[in-house]
C-alpha cells in the first residue's frame, strides 16, 4: 500500500508546532507575552490523536505489536536520558562545584538535589519511568513534561483499537458517549476525575472521529460554514471575556476543557479539510520528521530545555520577538541533531535486545 505522504506532512508539521510551544511555554515564559503563548497552542497534540485515527484499523495483532516496539523504543530512550541526566550532575558537582548546581536547578525550575542523593543513581526513577510514572529528569525537564501524551496514546489506543475490533456498526454510539462524557466533566467540573479519564475520554472521541473520516472528503459545501462557526464563536469569546480569554486558554489544555476543545477545532478542522485534498507527491523535509516523529518528539523535550542556557543570557538583550525566532530556530536544529543520534541509540538499543535473545535461546 502506497505511502500518504500527506500523514507525514501533517505530523512533521504539528511536530515542529509542539518544538515551537514548547519554545515559548518553557524558556519563553520569561519573556514571550501570554497572548502569543496561548496562540501557539491552535496547533497542538490533539492533532496526533487525529492522525492516528486517520491511520487507525481494527487488527489487534498489528496495533498490540506496533504499541509494544513503541514501548521497548521509550525504554531504550529513558533509559539513555537516565544515565545522561546523571552523568551531567555528577559532571556539573565535580568540574563546576556545588553552586553552580544550585544555580542550573534554579534556572529550570526544578527542585535542588543534595550530593548525597546526585552521587547515587536514583534507580527508582528508571524504573517509575518505565512504568509511564514521569517523575522529573532534572536535566531536561521538557522531556517529562511532554510525556503525558504518549500514556494517553497508549491507552487510548488500546481502547480504540477494541472498539474497531468489537463494535464496528457501533462507532458513533462510543463517540457520543466520549463527547457526551466530556461535555457532563466540563458542564458539572465538580465530577469532572482525576488521572486519564478525561483526556482519553475526549481524546479517544476524536481517534474515533477521526477514523470515521478515513478515506473521506469533507464536502466542499461544508468548509466556508464550519470555519464560520468556530469563527463566530471567537468573536462572540472574545467579545465576552476579552484579553481574560487567553488567560483562561492556558489554563485549560490539562486536562482538556471546552476552552481548549475549541480552540484546538481550527486546526483539526484543517487538518481533516485538507485531507484527500492537498497532495503531497514527493517526500520533504517535513515529511522526514512526520515519518520519524517519535524520536523528534523524544529530541524536543531534550532541545526545548537545553535552549534555557541561551535564554537566560539573552533574554535582556534583544527584542522579544527577535530572540523567539531565534530561539525556536536553534531549537529545531538541536532537535534534529539530536533526533538523528537518538535513531542510533535506539538502533543500538535493539541490537542489544536482539544479541541478548539469541544467547538465551542458544542457553534454552
Amino acid at each position: 500500500m502506497k505511502r500518504d505522504l500527506y500523514i507525514d506532512f501533517a505530523k512533521g508539521f504539528a511536530t515542529l508546532a509542539i518544538i515551537f510551544i514548547h519554545t515559548v511555554f518553557w524558556s519563553g515564559q520569561y519573556y514571550v507575552p501570554t497572548e502569543l503563548r496561548v496562540l501557539s497552542l491552535l496547533v497542538d497534540v490533539p492533532l496526533f490523536f487525529a492522525l492516528s485515527g486517520l491511520t487507525s484499523g481494527n487488527n489487534i495483532e498489528k496495533t498490540l505489536y506496533r504499541l509494544l516496539k513503541l514501548q521497548i523504543t521509550f525504554m531504550i530512550f529513558v533509559t539513555f536520558l537516565f544515565f545522561l541526566d546523571y552523568f551531567f550532575k555528577v559532571f556539573g558537582l565535580n568540574f563546576f562545584g556545588m553552586e553552580w548546581m544550585k544555580s542550573f536547578y534554579s534556572t529550570f525550575g526544578s527542585k535542588y538535589v543534595p550530593v548525597n542523593i546526585s552521587d547515587v543513581p536514583q534507580w527508582q526513577n528508571l524504573g517509575n519511568w518505565y512504568l509511564h510514572q514521569y517523575t522529573n529528569a532534572d536535566t531536561f525537564p521538557v522531556v517529562m513534561g511532554s510525556f503525558w501524551y504518549l500514556k494517553v496514546y497508549f491507552i487510548l489506543t488500546v481502547f480504540g483499537v477494541l472498539i474497531l475490533k468489537f463494535f464496528p456498526k457501533h462507532i458513533n454510539w462510543f463517540i457520543g458517549l466520549c463527547f457526551g462524557l466530556s461535555l457532563i466533566f466540563n458542564i458539572l467540573p465538580q465530577f469532572y476525575p482525576n488521572g486519564q479519564v478525561g483526556y482519553v475520554a475526549f481524546y479517544l472521541g476524536l481517534f474515533l472521529v477521526a477514523h470515521q473520516l478515513k478515506g473521506r472528503k469533507i464536502p466542499t459545501k461544508w468548509v466556508p460554514i464550519l470555519f464560520g462557526i468556530l469563527g463566530v464563536l471567537l468573536i462572540f469569546l472574545y467579545w465576552d471575556l476579552g484579553k481574560d480569554l487567553f488567560l483562561k486558554m492556558n489554563k485549560a489544555k490539562f486536562p482538556p476543557k471546552l476552552l481548549y476543545i475549541f480552540w484546538s477545532s481550527f486546526s483539526l478542522l484543517t487538518l481533516f479539510v485538507l485531507y484527500n485534498r492537498l497532495k503531497i507527491s514527493k517526500p520533504n523535509f517535513i515529511t522526514y520528521i512526520g515519518q520519524n516523529a517519535i524520536f523528534f518528539y523524544f529530541a524536543q523535550g531534550m532541545s526545548s530545555s537545553l535552549v534555557y542556557f541561551l535564554v537566560v543570557g539573552l533574554k535582556d538583550r534583544f527584542e522579544w520577538w527577535i530572540l523567539m525566532i531565534f530561539i525556536y530556530l536553534i531549537n529545531i536544529l538541536l532537535a534534529i541533531a539530536i533526533a538523528k543520534f537518538l535513531m542510533k541509540v535506539d538502533a543500538f538499543g535493539w541490537r542489544i535486545l536482539e544479541i541478548s535473545r539469541k544467547k538465551t535461546a542458544s542457553i534454552s
